[in-house]
């Protein structure tokens, strides 16, 4: 398909490229390429390729030279489609979009806020590298995007995780100097995605850089106010305009002498920013990706900032601490220790968890991140670990709690091959009949498909009452 591209913005794009403008325009006659990057909190690059390989699932899955544990795939691959994309092994994102959550480097136990987050895919790869430990705030103005971020955390069995639909500056009043690294992925006129989505060529002609410039700006200075001293911000961008890269970090730097940048070192095909080195620019002509600006930057110690942490006080935050229906630090709220059912589940799942972190809300039980304070005033879809519904004093696990395990790590569980008709089934929600042989006993099942969790059933004998979350069912 031939793309219209707009003058002003083959001007724009003519005066940053000067010589390479040929061969920039050269690259709208080759087809995009996709990407597949591994979950590696449930496996290795080396594994997935293996297996997927071996199962016929995808072959020529090569590498991508700027991802350790990305790769490209071949076009007509239906990795969407197949029992491993339900298991949360690997998500399906554009090569060069993989990057910034590549290059922040998020340690385990680090608090981590994705501030402009759905639908996922960035935030998906930095939870995977906390493996479990710390926090993971995934942020989404829109509700409805937020709601299918909420999705692919949990289908990637990241359990750490705060979602919210809120604007950066509320954020910021209730969590100023909060988090050890934050990732602003700003929204932008789409410039470097114009070849994978002819369609944002209308956005660019309705609004353009100048649209976008001043949201950048004001999404940046909310971030900075919520990063730790010490702290690494990622500011992105999948597009070419100064306006929305370079001249934003500057202004960053001009007025902010807390922040400086870090360097990101290049890789082949890989360019320093536009009168701004250390910044990295990706150009479809010179990589196999489509577009994008990426900036790293730290904020330096400062002696005269606010000590106060979240929930100290109104004063502080502008938001006080929500009080959670029986909660008592360091103990377990009455209602999950006097539940029968829930206790016993517990004894199932491996590792410790701290009776103080689970909270219930309504019927909802919910695990908590460390050391993390709800704010009231905010709009959360989740808060921790959504672990089961307790309903007539019967306690049912969820799905989001499934997906964290596996069937080395539960108890009592079964695992399907990839090829066995039934994975399917289950996955449509349908009861699962058992030969003699795989008998199982009564109670909670966790499902799997070559030992990878797919979800849960209730089992009896040679029967599996399907307990798939219907939402997520195969259609």
């Amino acid at each position: 398909m031939k793309i219209q591209l707009p003058e002003a913005y083959k001007e724009s794009v003519k005066a940053l490229l000067g010589e390479e403008y040929d061969a920039y325009l050269e690259s709208f006659q080759h087809p995009f390429k996709r990407g597949l990057r591994v979950n590696t909190l449930k496996w290795t690059p080396q594994e997935c390729v293996s297996r997927m390989s071996r199962n016929g699932i995808c072959h020529g899955l090569t590498p991508i030279p700027w991802i350790s544990n990305g790769f490209f795939y071949e076009e007509g691959a239906k990795l969407s489609k197949d029992p491993y994309y339900y298991a949360g092994l690997y998500y399906l994102q554009e090569p060069s979009a993989m990057m910034p959550a590549s290059v922040l480097p998020v340690q385990p136990g680090d608090k981590v806020l994705d501030l402009c987050a759905a639908p996922g895919g960035k935030s998906t790869e930095l939870g995977a590298k906390l493996k479990g430990k710390g926090l993971l705030f995934a942020n989404d103005i829109s509700t409805s995007r937020a709601r299918a971020l909420l999705k692919n955390l949990e289908l990637f069995g990241i359990p750490g995780i705060c979602v919210a639909s809120e604007s950066p500056e509320k954020l910021a009043l209730a969590y100023p100097e909060y988090f050890d690294k934050i990732l602003v992925d700003a929204p932008c006129s789409g410039e470097g995605m114009f070849r994978k989505e002819p369609d944002m060529v209308k956005d660019w002609v309705e609004k353009g850089p100048g649209y976008y410039g001043p949201i950048q700006r004001e999404i940046v200075e909310q971030a900075i106010t919520m990063l730790k001293p010490e702290g690494i911000l990622v500011y992105s961008t999948c597009t070419f305009s100064r306006t929305e890269d370079e001249e934003v970090i500057l202004e960053v730097l001009k007025k902010h002498r807390e922040m400086e940048l870090v360097p990101i070192p290049r890789f082949e095909g890989a360019c320093d920013g536009a009168g701004l080195p250390g910044c990295i620019r990706l150009f479809p002509h010179k990589i196999p990706g489509e577009g994008h600006f990426l900036a790293m930057l730290r904020k330096k110690e400062s002696g005269e900032r606010d000590k106060k942490q979240p929930g100290l006080s109104a004063e502080g935050t502008g938001r006080m601490p929500k009080k959670m229906p029986g909660e008592m630090p360091g103990k377990m709220p009455r209602r999950l220790e006097k539940n029968r059912e829930f206790m016993e589940f517990m004894e199932k799942l491996p590792g410790v968890y701290e009776p103080g972190r689970f909270f219930v809300l309504q019927d909802s039980v919910y695990y908590l991140p460390e050391d993390f304070t709800v704010q009231a005033g905010l709009r959360y879809l989740r808060t921790g670990l959504f672990v089961g519904s307790i309903k007539n004093e019967r306690f049912e696990p969820s799905q989001a709690l499934a997906m964290t395990l596996g069937q080395d790590t539960f108890e009592d569980s079964i695992s399907f091959s990839r090829e066995d008709e039934r994975v399917i089934r289950y996955l449509k929600g349908e009861t699962i009949l058992l030969t003699d042989r795989e008998k199982v006993k009564k109670g909670w099942q966790l499902v799997c498909v070559d030992g990878f969790a797919l979800g849960f059933a209730k089992g009896a004998g040679t029967v599996l009452k399907n307990k798939y979350y219907p939402g997520w069912r195969w259609t």
